[in-house]
């Protein structure tokens, strides 16, 4: 629940930044009219990933048992790749993500005509792409844990999130952005490692990898996942009391590289030190 919880506060939030960053551009340049307009891009975009997840989710029920393996192994690395996309993606551009959001504002409103739809598409681009990145996650998500904590924790995340992008949007909330993508970013590589670790797993039941499946360590006897403790991080971060060599392999082949990008200085930041020098 947790995990599905804070995947989609940190993507509803960044989406609902997107949304205010914009409609509060439209009202301080004096074209708030367009403000209606924009949420129809955020309507049809929000729709779009609703209905792909859904078709997504009930399509593969029907899968045999091999194929399920296979595509949750698919979804696994999907999700891994998204969400470390997401994380250095948010990393770059945090710093002037708010001149490029006003910038294709203008550009949208400036054509001579069909102004409306050129801001639906722009708006609805923007949102897409942080619904998608919450679709192939949750779906990820949802078939390592099963039953109805995950989905209501994803509804209880996105609904702080909407809450919370409301209070920035009319000036009663201040949050510390900064701080709070940075603490969520480094959580969520540890998901992703797990998610990493998941998808070979699954690869492996579904006959397609059958390398390394020796023990690599067993500590049932110091944490079962079976325990309140293990089933909490195997719902977190895949943990698993018995994983294979090659469960261990790709976790910490995966991990140690992203964790070193994440801690190096951005190259805007860099840039920016030698500038001050």
């Amino acid at each position: 629940m947790f995990v599905p919880f804070l995947i989609m506060l940190r993507e509803g939030l960044e989406a609902a930044l997107i949304v205010s960053l914009i409609a509060s551009y439209l009202k301080r340049t004096q074209r708030g009219r367009w403000i209606g307009v924009m949420w129809i891009g955020v309507f049809l975009a929000a729709a779009l990933c609703l209905g792909l997840g859904i078709a997504i989710n009930e399509t593969t029920g029907e899968f045999p048992q091999k194929e399920q393996e296979l595509f949750e192994g698919i979804v696994a690395l999907i999700a891994v790749v998204i969400l470390t996309w997401m994380v250095f993606w948010m990393r770059r551009v945090s710093r002037n993500v708010k001149v490029q959001l006003e910038q294709a504002v203008d550009n949208a409103l400036a054509r001579s005509s069909h102004h409306g739809w050129a801001l639906i598409l722009m708006v609805f681009f923007a949102v897409a792409r942080e619904g998608l990145e919450s679709v192939f996650f949750l779906l990820a998500a949802f078939q390592q844990d099963l039953g109805i904590w995950p989905p209501l924790g994803a509804m209880l995340g996105l609904a702080t999130a909407m809450a919370l992008g409301f209070l920035l949007y009319w000036g009663g909330l201040r949050l510390n952005l900064g701080a709070f993508f940075k603490w969520t970013s480094l959580f969520i590589l540890l998901v992703a490692a797990g998610l990493a670790a998941g998808a070979i797993r699954a690869f492996h039941e579904a006959g397609l990898w059958n390398q390394f499946q020796d023990v690599a360590f067993d500590l049932s006897n110091v944490l079962t996942t079976h325990s309140l403790m293990g089933t909490l991080l195997e719902g977190i971060f895949g943990y698993q009391e018995a994983p294979s060599i090659s469960e261990v392999f790709v976790y910490f082949a995966y991990l140690i590289p992203v964790l070193v990008l994440f801690v190096l200085p951005t190259r805007s930041g860099a840039q920016s030190s030698q500038a001050a020098s």
